[in-house]
C-alpha cells in the first residue's frame, strides 16, 4: 500500500498520539506521513468547552479532511469523538488505554484543603461538577488551552490547583513529582478518557484491515460500553457525565455517573458482569439513571457569561449548539416532555391504508409500540422534512409531504380518493388538519399515541432571545414567565410563530422547520450586535 497519511491536530499531545500510531504501523512494515490539521477547539480558547458545543469541536476538520481525501486516517483523543460518527467514517482502531484518572496539580501544597474556600481551575463541566459535589465551598475557574498552556496559566494565576488528565501529562513527560500532585481516583473520568482512536473511511476496506492490526480489543470493548452509556444519555459534554469500564478476571466492572451542572446532585450506577454478557451494559446503565431522574438533572440550566444570551425551550445537541455564534451564550431546558401511550395491536390492525403523521413524536411513539414490519401502511402523508426522513428510515415511503398541517389537509381534500384516513397524533394536537378534513367529508380516525406534559421553569430576565419549537412550548413557557415586549422570539415555523405573535411583539421565523435553521436565524439577528 502507498504511504498512509495520518491526520492530526497540531498540539503536542495530538502529535504524540499520531506519532504513536505512525510508529505502530511502521513496525508492521507500512510507510506513514503526518498531516497537521487544526480544529475549532484549538483556535477558540476564550470560553469553556461546554459553550463551544464540544461534540465535534476537535474532530470536525479532520472528518472533512478524511472525506475530501486529504488524509487516509485520523487520530483522535477518543473522549473528543462524537458518539455518532459522520456518514462514511468508521472507528478503525483503538490503542491500548493509558491512565484514565484525573489529577490535581498543586500550585503550592495541600494546605488549602484546611481552609474554608479555595480556587480550582478546569474547563471541564464534568470535573467542575464532581469537584463541587465533594467540595461545595470551593470556586471553579475556567481553564482552556493545550497542556503546556494550562500548566503555564496555573503558574501565572492565584489558583490553588488545576485538574488535568493524567494520561496527557504522562505522555508529554510533564507529570510533576509525587508531592506536587494528587491522584483523583474518586473522580469518574470522561467516557473513553486515556484512549486513542483511529478513524477511517468505511469504503477503504484494505486500510481498515491494516488498522485492525493495531487495535487493542480489551480497550475497545470497555470504551464501547462507556460511549453507549454517553450516547443513550445524550449528554455530550454539556452534561457532567462520567463513565468507566474495566476488565479483570473475565469480568467487566462498570460505573457511570450523572451530575447536575452545579454539582449539587448526582445519580450513579455500578455493576459487574461477565465479559460475554456485557453487550447492553452501557445502555442499561443509562436507562437506569434516566429512570431515576436523570432527564430532570440534565435539564438544569448551565450558567454562561456572555453579552448576548438566548434561552432554548428544548435541550439541543452539541452539534446544534456548536453552530451558534461564539459571541452568543445559550442556556436550555425542556419545557415539554413526551411519553408514548401503550397501544394495543388492534390499533394497527384496524388502521386504514391512509395514515398521517404531523410530528416525529407520533412516529417515535408508534415505533415504541410496534416493529416496522407491523406498520405496513399503503399510503403515508406527513408534515415536515425531519418527520419524512424518520418515516422513510424506519417505516416506509412517504407519498406526500407539506410544511404545515393546514397545507397537508388542503392537499388531501383535493387529492385523497378514499374518504377516510387515520391520524396518529398527541393529546395536544392542533385542530387545523382534522377540522379541514371533516368539513370536506373526510372521516378522520384519530389515534392518540403520545401525551405531552408541560414542564415549565422560571427563567431569569437576562435573556435577549427565546427559542420556541412548538405552540405547546410557548404554552409551557408562559405558565412561569411573562411575555416580554423587549425580548426577541425565534420560532421553528409559521405555526409556532402564529402562536408566539399573540404574546410577543418581535417574532422571527426560521426559513426551514429545523433546529439548525432556528439557530441560523439567531446568528443573523445578532450578527451586528
Amino acid at each position: 500500500m502507498k504511504t498512509i497519511r495520518i491526520g492530526t491536530r497540531s498540539s503536542q499531545l495530538a502529535l504524540w498520539q499520531a506519532n504513536t500510531v505512525s510508529h505502530k504501523l511502521e513496525q508492521l512494515g507500512y510507510t506513514t506521513e503526518i498531516v497537521k490539521i487544526d480544529s475549532i477547539g484549538d483556535v477558540v480558547l476564550d470560553k469553556p468547552l461546554y459553550e463551544l458545543g464540544v461534540t465535534g469541536v476537535f474532530t470536525k476538520n479532520l472528518d472533512i479532511a478524511l472525506l475530501s481525501d486529504k488524509i487516509d486516517i485520523a487520530v483522535h483523543s477518543f473522549k473528543d469523538v462524537p458518539t455518532k460518527l459522520p456518514n462514511g467514517i468508521v472507528q478503525a482502531a483503538v490503542l491500548k488505554r493509558g491512565d484514565f484518572n484525573d489529577v490535581l496539580i498543586l500550585k503550592k501544597d495541600e494546605n488549602f484543603f484546611t481552609k474554608e474556600t479555595a480556587v480550582i481551575a478546569t474547563g471541564s463541566l464534568r470535573r467542575k461538577a464532581q469537584w463541587l459535589y465533594r467540595y461545595p465551598n470551593h470556586t471553579i475557574s475556567g481553564l482552556r488551552g493545550n497542556v503546556n498552556t494550562r500548566l503555564q496559566k496555573l503558574e501565572d494565576n492565584n489558583w490553588d490547583g488545576a485538574i488535568f488528565a493524567s494520561a496527557g501529562l504522562k505522555r508529554l513527560g510533564l507529570l510533576p513529582q509525587k508531592e506536587d500532585f494528587i491522584k483523583l481516583d474518586w473522580m469518574i473520568p470522561a467516557p473513553a478518557q486515556g484512549a486513542v482512536m483511529v478513524a477511517a473511511l468505511e469504503k477503504r476496506e484494505e486500510l481498515l484491515e491494516i488498522c485492525k492490526e493495531i487495535n487493542h480489543e480489551e480497550t475497545a470493548k470497555c470504551i464501547a460500553i462507556e460511549r453507549e452509556f454517553l450516547r443513550v444519555l445524550e449528554g455530550g459534554c454539556t452534561a457532567p457525565i462520567g463513565a468507566l469500564a474495566t476488565i479483570k478476571d473475565e469480568e467487566i466492572k462498570f460505573k457511570g455517573v450523572l451530575f447536575s451542572p452545579d454539582g449539587t446532585n448526582k445519580i450513579e450506577f455500578s455493576k459487574s458482569v461477565p465479559v460475554n454478557n456485557a453487550s447492553d451494559l452501557g445502555e442499561f446503565a443509562a436507562k437506569f439513571i434516566l429512570d431515576r431522574g436523570g432527564e430532570k438533572l440534565m435539564r438544569q440550566e448551565i450558567k454562561i457569561e456572555k453579552d448576548i444570551l438566548v434561552y432554548s425551550t428544548k435541550t439541543l445537541s452539541q452539534d446544534q449548539t456548536s453552530e451558534l455564534s461564539s459571541k452568543i451564550g445559550i442556556s436550555m431546558s425542556d419545557f415539554i416532555t413526551v411519553r408514548s401511550n401503550r397501544l394495543k395491536p388492534k390499533v394497527v390492525k384496524n388502521t386504514l391504508q391512509n395514515v398521517i403523521f404531523t410530528s416525529q413524536n407520533s412516529v417515535e411513539a408508534l415505533l415504541h409500540n410496534f416493529s416496522a414490519l407491523e406498520l405496513d401502511f399503503k399510503t403515508i402523508y406527513c408534515v415536515g422534512r425531519r418527520t419524512k426522513k424518520l418515516i422513510e428510515k424506519r417505516i416506509g415511503k412517504v407519498a406526500h409531504i407539506e410544511n404545515s398541517a393546514e397545507k397537508l389537509a388542503k392537499y388531501l381534500v383535493k387529492n385523497l380518493k378514499e374518504k377516510e384516513i387515520t391520524f396518529f397524533c398527541g393529546d395536544k394536537r392542533r385542530d387545523e388538519l382534522p377540522d379541514i378534513l371533516s368539513k370536506n367529508y373526510i372521516k378522520v380516525n384519530e389515534v392518540e399515541c403520545y401525551k405531552t406534559t408541560l414542564t415549565p421553569k422560571k427563567i431569569q430576565e437576562k435573556y435577549n432571545g427565546i427559542l420556541f419549537y412548538s405552540p405547546t412550548g410557548i404554552e409551557s413557557f408562559l405558565k412561569e414567565n411573562k411575555a416580554g415586549s423587549d425580548i426577541v422570539v425565534f420560532c421553528i415555523g409559521e405555526t409556532t410563530a402564529t402562536e408566539a405573535k399573540k404574546y410577543f411583539k418581535n417574532v422571527k421565523v426560521s426559513k426551514l422547520q429545523t433546529v439548525e435553521s432556528v439557530i441560523k436565524s439567531v446568528n443573523q439577528y445578532f450578527e451586528h450586535e
